[in-house]
């Protein structure tokens, strides 16, 4: 394991409940005939990252039960229905005492942003102070690495759907933006028509 490896954590947001797809939790869509959960983490694993936190909410028993999430860290949010700025909180607030300094944040619902897309937002840590969020053609998207030094201030931020996303904003003359639109594709799987893109 390389240091970078050492000191960045993959963080994966996967409590979501699906409401626009007719309550179907969006970690149990199947994707590649796996569990769409599954495809994330071993996304974040392929691209680099040797630890693995995933927040879980909506049917967390059956995700538990039915996807393989190996050495993953489990993380349940109770209160997963006010939305992903506090999965995100729940998420920051388990690397408490390990060893990262940092943390690359991804989503479940991504399947279209693969190991190369995360590589490179990984390679853009170099200590707890970076911030840098992948781009698509100049637009800001995920994955995002968020140094630890950031965790404090994004937890006090990240309130309804919004994440991180207050705070990205308020500090995005330290952002670094990592063009990904050539290895990626950003949709997410919101409604019954994004189905489609599952294989």
């Amino acid at each position: 394991m390389t240091e970078n490896e050492q000191q960045v954590a993959g963080l994966l947001l996967a409590a979501g409940g699906g409401r626009r797809l007719g309550g179907r939790p969006k970690a149990l869509l199947e994707h590649r005939g796996r569990p769409l959960v599954e495809h994330a983490v071993s996304v974040l694993r392929a691209a680099g990252c040797g630890r693995v936190h995933v927040v879980l909410g909506a049917a967390a028993a059956a995700v538990r039960e039915r996807a393989e999430l190996g050495e993953c860290v489990i993380v349940e949010n109770p209160a997963w229905g006010e939305g992903m700025g506090s999965s995100l909180r729940v998420g920051l607030d388990s690397f408490a005492g390990t060893p990262a300094r940092a943390v690359l944040v991804s989503l479940v619902d991504q399947p279209g942003i693969g190991a190369e897309a995360v590589r490179r937002v990984l390679g853009a840590y170099e200590d707890e102070t970076s911030l840098a969020s992948a781009s698509y053609d100049g637009v800001r998207g995920h994955p995002v690495l968020l140094g630890s030094a950031h965790w404090a201030g994004i937890a006090a931020t990240a309130t309804g759907d919004q994440g991180a996303r207050a705070y990205l904003k308020e500090y995005r003359d330290a952002l670094t933006l990592v063009e990904c639109g050539d290895v990626a594709r950003p949709y997410d799987i919101d409604t019954a028509a994004d189905l489609a893109h599952l294989e």
